[in-house]
């Protein structure tokens, strides 16, 4: 499956992702699902410097799993090591299920299941 298809499945199928977009290695948006380019470049920028600020904190340990709680939603970013997807959600989203489906969806992309 590619990425497309893989965000048109995760945000068919999960009530608590609003908007997603997969970047590839070097950060470019293999897939959105928002509602301009700029949204895109915009949603992809934000889930890099999460992760990278995140792994900064940790003395550069990898950090595959960033969360950021607002008043209207969350930003979550989750990495495989190579591709990114990041996502935004509705107000108080479960944490542990937005995560996995973010994994899944991230899975479906590369090509596994």
């Amino acid at each position: 499956m590619d990425a497309s298809a893989a965000l048109t499945e995760l945000l068919a199928t999960s009530t608590e992702v609003v908007e997603a977009v997969v970047t590839g290695p070097a950060g470019d948006v293999e897939a959105a699902r928002v509602r301009s380019g700029e949204r895109a470049a915009a949603l992809a920028g934000t889930g890099a410097e999460l992760l990278s600020a995140a792994a900064a904190l940790r003395m550069g340990e990898p950090v595959e799993h960033v969360r950021v709680d607002l008043e209207r939603g969350s930003v979550v970013a989750l990495t495989d090591g190579a591709r990114r997807i990041v996502a935004t959600t509705v107000a108080r989203p479960t944490g542990a299920l937005v995560a996995h489906d973010l994994r899944a969806a991230l899975a479906r992309a590369r090509g596994s299941r």
